[in-house]
C-alpha cells in the first residue's frame, strides 16, 4: 500500500538527513541478513490490484474520495488519480485451497466495491489502460489528495529541471506526446503479485521472476490502446517507464527491468537503491533505525518490474518479499488469480529443478524477451533455456504450463485445484484470447468506439468468466 507522508516541500537538509538514514538502515538490513535474523518462515502469497472508476458512458469517474469514504475499508486505498483505487488481499500460506481463497476474497471485495460505486453512478473496472482515458483527464486537477502524490510530482519535475515528460511509443500506430506532470502514470493499472520468501531463497526467486516476466506479460496482456492509438499488447510497460523518466541511463531509470541478475544476494538491490537512485521523497520520520522506515519509503519510489521489498511479519521480524509487477489489472477476477497461480507454480518449479538458470538464460535474453512479449503478446518470439527459440505461446503450452502444474503440486495443491486455475491460463493461450486480443478483435469488428468498447468489456467482466470465454 502507498505510504503517506506529512508534507510535500523539502529542504536540502531534509535530503541530506534522509539519505544518511537510508545508509544507516541499509547497513542494518545487511547485518540482519548476514546474521540470519530475517524471518525465514514458510513462503506466503499476496496481491494488490489497481482498478478504475468509470461512469455509465465508460469514461473516467474522478470520485475516489467519496467512494473510499463510503467503503471505509483499510484494504481499499487511494491511487495516484481520483479515478483509480487499489484493492489488497490478505496474505495466504502456500497450501491447498490458497487460490480458491484468494479468488473468494477478491471477488467478494470486488462485488462490495461495485455496490458502493453504484451509489454515486459509478462502476468498477479492472483493465490495464482504460481505452477512453484522454490526455486531458490526466491532469493535476484529478490527482488524489495524498501528500505523497503531490510531492512525487514536484520532485520528478525538479529532477527534470521542469522539462515535460515525453511519450514515444511505436507499434501498429505511433504515439508521440508531451505531458507536464506525472499523471501519465495514472493511466497504468496493474495486478501486483507478492512472494514472501526467506532471504536465502530471495536471490533466486528474484532472478527467476525476471525470467518468467516475458511469458507472464504476454499471457496477461490487457492494454492495447492509449489516447486512441493501437499500440503494444501491454502498452502499460512503455507508458509507465516513460511517465516518470528522470534518467537516460538504465542505471538510473525509476521504472526498469534492471541491468543484471542478483549475483550473490538480494541485498545487492537495496545497495543499488542506496548508491544509484537520488532520493525523491525525503520525509523524515521519528522512527528507530530498526523500523527501516526511510529505506522502505525510498524503495517505494523505485519501480522495478520485479521489486524486492522489506516488510515486517507478525512476529516482529523483517522479511523479504518479491513484488512481481508485470501483469496488468483484469480482465476478470478469475483471470488475475489464474495469473497468480501460473506465476507461483512456475517460480516454485524452476527454483527446484533449474539449478543453473542464470547461466542457461542470460540476463540480456530475459530482458529482450520481456519487451518483445510486452509488445507482441503471445506471438512474440523469445529465447529460453540453452538458446531454444520459439513463440511465447508454444513455450507456455509445451513447457511452462506443465512446469507450473508441477510447481503447484510441490506447494501442496491438489491436482484438481491446480487444474482448475491453470486450465484458465491454458485455454487463454490455446485460443490466443488475452484481454488485449479481445479488445483488438472488438475494435476490428466495431471500430474505435471506445466508450462502447468499455461498456462491452464491463458487461463481460461482470460475469467473472475468464476472458478466453468472453463473447
Amino acid at each position: 500500500m502507498g505510504q503517506e507522508i506529512t508534507h510535500s516541500s523539502f529542504s536540502e537538509d531534509d535530503f541530506r538527513r534522509f539519505r544518511d538514514r537510508v545508509v544507516a538502515e541499509t547497513a542494518l538490513l545487511e547485518q540482519w541478513m548476514a546474521e540470519g535474523l530475517l524471518d525465514d518462515a514458510e513462503p506466503m502469497a499476496g496481491s494488490e490490484i489497481e482498478a478504475w472508476l468509470v461512469n455509465d458512458r465508460g469514461l473516467p469517474a474522478p470520485q475516489n474520495d467519496l467512494f473510499l469514504k463510503r467503503m471505509d475499508d483499510p484494504m481499499v486505498v487511494p491511487e495516484l488519480s481520483t479515478f483509480n483505487v487499489e484493492l489488497n488481499t490478505e496474505p495466504v500460506p502456500f497450501a491447498g485451497g490458497m487460490f480458491d481463497r484468494m479468488h473468494e476474497e477478491l471477488a467478494g471485495l470486488w462485488r462490495r466495491c461495485e455496490e458502493v460505486a453504484s451509489m454515486d453512478g459509478a462502476h468498477m473496472l479492472m483493465i490495464g489502460i482504460l481505452p477512453t482515458v484522454q490526455q486531458s483527464d490526466l491532469c493535476l486537477a484529478n490527482i488524489s489528495g495524498m501528500q505523497r502524490y503531490q510531492a512525487l510530482n514536484e520532485q520528478v519535475l525538479r529532477m527534470r529541471d521542469g522539462q515535460p515528460l515525453a511519450l514515444d511509443i511505436r507499434a501498429l500506430e505511433h504515439l508521440v506526446a508531451e505531458h507536464d506532470d506525472v499523471m501519465l502514470e495514472a493511466a497504468t493499472t496493474s495486478f501486483q503479485i507478492h512472494l514472501k520468501i526467506d532471504a536465502e531463497g530471495a536471490r533466486r526467486a528474484y532472478n527467476i521472476s525476471k525470467m518468467v516476466s516475458a511469458p507472464m506479460v504476454a499471457l496477461a496482456a490487457n492494454s492495447p490502446f492509449l489516447f486512441g492509438h493501437e499500440l503494444w499488447d501491454e502498452t502499460r510497460i512503455p507508458l509507465f517507464e516513460q511517465s516518470v523518466a528522470v534518467g537516460a541511463s538504465d542505471y538510473s531509470k525509476r521504472v526498469t527491468f534492471g541491468v543484471r541478475y542478483a549475483e550473490h544476494s538480494i541485498m545487492e538491490c537495496f545497495e543499488a537503491n542506496r548508491d544509484r537512485y537520488p532520493v525523491l521523497l525525503p520525509q523524515l520520520m521519528d522512527e528507530p533505525v530498526e523500523a527501516l522506515a526511510h529505506l522502505r519509503l525510498h524503495n517505494g519510489t523505485i519501480w522495478r518490474w520485479n521489486r524486492p521489498l522489506v516488510g515486517f511479519s507478525a512476529n516482529g521480524k523483517a522479511h523479504i518479499r518479491i513484488e512481481h509487477r508485470v501483469a496488468p489489472s483484469g480482465p476478470s477476477p478469475q483471470d488475475v488469480v489464474a495469473n497468480a497461480a501460473f506465476y507461483f507454480g512456475l517460480v516454485r518449479e524452476l527454483m527446484a529443478v533449474e539449478k543453473d538458470a542464470e547461466v542457461r538464460l542470460p540476463f540480456i535474453a530475459a530482458k529482450e524477451n520481456f519487451y518483445s512479449a510486452a509488445c507482441l503478446g503471445l506471438e512474440a518470439e523469445v529465447t529460453w533455456f540453452d538458446g531454444q527459440r520459439g513463440s511465447v505461446a508454444d513455450l507456455c503450452l509445451q513447457k511452462l504450463i506443465p512446469q507450473a502444474r508441477a510447481g503447484l503440486e510441490r506447494m501442496g495443491l491438489s491436482v484438481a485445484e491446480s487444474r482448475r486455475w491453470l486450465d484458465i491460463v491454458e485455454e487463454r493461450v490455446q485460443r490466443r484470447r488475452t484481454g488485449a486480443r479481445w479488445q483488438r478483435q472488438w475494435v476490428a469488428r466495431y471500430g474505435k468506439d471506445f466508450p462502447a468498447l468499455v461498456r462491452a468489456y464491463r458487461e463481460q467482466q461482470a460475469s467473472d468468466r475468464p476472458v478466453a470465454r468472453w463473447d
